[in-house]
């Protein structure tokens, strides 16, 4: 049985965006340790040596996202399986009054408009051999933002949380299906040092930082961060066959977090 469920992807083309680190790369590995074919992009080649295909490219340069899918399609023939799991908080704290144009443009082009994009260069061959799963890796601050924390990144995923529903209905008959998995606090490099710098800005310790920030959610009732591995884990069932009824749907990984029933 667990040979079983270690290969259950075989045979399956799986692009991971930001797929070098933190999230990305455990939904890579995990991918990979199911049988598929892994492809990873990012701004930079990873220091250390990787068992995926890497291909450079920033997916907020139109540019360089056609590359990327273009070599996708010449070398491997296109993708069952897309992670749109590239973006993050690139913003500065404070609410409305502190955020430029450019800081809405950026966030948004980062963590929406790169997405979009991808799903449309590569959804035609999804689309063609009549199957495919696309995530989209979003947050739960699209459903609870913090104004003074993440105002134009809550927005950016809000939006992509309604495109993401939009696209599934669209190709629910096409079979193609489209999700979306929202992780709370995650223990990863760029939260760590968010928490780390909070703390520095605020003149408290991390410790602290890490609760005062929690507290503006409601706290977190399992009481702890999730591992990367925890939301790849997800992720590979979503994926997989045994998921194939699923599509539309939000899931949020946040240690229970949300204080709301959807």
């Amino acid at each position: 049985m667990e040979q079983q469920i270690k290969a259950d992807l075989q045979g399956k083309r799986a692009l991971v965006t930001g797929g070098t680190k933190g999230i990305g790369k455990a939904i890579a590995d995990e991918l990979a340790q199911a049988g598929a074919t892994v492809i990873v992009t990012a701004r930079n080649q990873p220091d250390d040596a990787t068992a995926h295909h890497f291909i450079a490219a920033d997916l907020t340069n139109a540019e360089q996202l056609f590359k990327l899918t273009d070599e996708i399609n010449n070398k491997f023939g296109g993708i069952d399986i897309l992670i749109n799991n590239v973006g993050g908080l690139t913003t500065p704290p404070g609410g409305f009054s502190t955020l430029t144009d450019e800081h809405w443009e950026q966030e948004l082009q980062l963590n929406l408009i790169s997405g979009i994009r991808l799903d449309r260069t590569l959804l035609p061959k999804m689309i063609e051999q009549k199957t495919g799963v696309i995530i989209h890796i979003s947050s739960v601050a699209g459903k609870q933002p913090l104004w003074n924390l993440n105002m134009a990144y809550a927005v950016s995923k809000a939006a992509l949380n309604s495109y993401s529903k939009s696209l599934a209905t669209e190709l629910a008959t096409k079979g193609v299906r489209v999700l979306t998995v929202s992780p709370g606090a995650t223990k990863t490099p760029p939260m760590e040092k968010f928490i780390e710098d909070y703390a520095a800005s605020t003149g408290i310790t991390v410790e602290e930082a890490f609760g005062q920030l929690m507290g503006q959610v409601g706290g977190i009732p399992m009481g702890r961060m999730a591992e990367p591995q925890e939301v790849a884990s997800l992720v590979h069932f979503l994926v997989s066959p045994a998921a194939a009824y699923l599509t539309g749907t939000n899931y949020a990984i946040d240690g229970g977090s949300l204080p709301v029933v959807a």
